[in-house]
């Protein structure tokens, strides 16, 4: 595995909703920090999950970092309220604001840590407007809305080039990565210089203490 320092971001969209809360205590055992909670619309992707009921419930039972991924058409209505119920970061796409720098603005005003997502067809020039802005970029490496994906080999050239131009630009986002990381291609995704790696299934497919820690070494 690759030396260089990463977090792994457990994402609840491949969880047992069953025993939710169970799965959160053992990754909080494990020394996990961020957790990746993935809010979809049936609009701005196919599929719909879970909302503020849901995080709303889960906040007050755990300490992680409650990393918000909207996949929602025009987020800005509803930052607020997800502010509200726990979110330490909201994610936003850049397909999906009519106002993109609006919607950024109005995260960071509401305290929590604001960040942009581009999907796979999404130039990387879509989103370097907003750099100086956000405190994490989110390259989607599937096209977003389903679990299970194989990681599209040409995300991690976005990845690489972000992370060039924060070294020339002497910008400090995060860079993370969304989608079909697995325990084999976890070293050449940290390899392009990701710091926040998304898990699903490799983290809540079998034994998660166990699936943490590989994914940790």
């Amino acid at each position: 595995m690759s030396e260089r320092n990463y977090q792994v971001c457990p994402s609840i969209l491949a969880a047992d909703f069953n025993c939710l809360g169970e799965q959160i205590h053992i990754l909080e055992e494990n020394q996990i920090e961020l957790l990746h909670i993935d809010v979809m619309d049936g609009m701005f992707v196919p599929s719909i999950s879970f909302g503020m009921p849901l995080i709303a419930s889960i906040r007050g039972s755990s300490r992680l970092f409650f990393d918000v991924h909207l996949m929602v058409q025009e987020p800005g209505r509803y930052v607020e309220e997800f502010v509200k119920v726990g979110a330490d970061s909201i994610t936003v796409h850049v397909e999906a604001c009519r106002d993109v720098g609006a919607t950024l603005e109005k995260i960071k005003s509401l305290g929590a840590k604001c960040a942009i997502s581009l999907n796979p067809e999404t130039s990387v020039e879509a989103v370097l407007p907003y750099l100086p802005m956000v405190d994490m970029v989110l390259v989607m490496s599937v096209r977003p809305g389903f679990g299970g994906q194989k990681l599209i080999p040409e995300s991690l050239e976005k990845v690489a080039y972000l992370a060039r131009v924060r070294e020339e630009q002497g910008l400090d986002y995060a860079i993370e990565v969304d989608g079909g990381v697995t325990h084999g291609n976890l070293d050449e995704v940290v390899s392009a210089g990701v710091d926040i790696v998304v898990a699903g299934t490799a983290v809540f497919c079998g034994d998660i203490a166990e699936n943490v820690k590989i994914m940790r070494r």
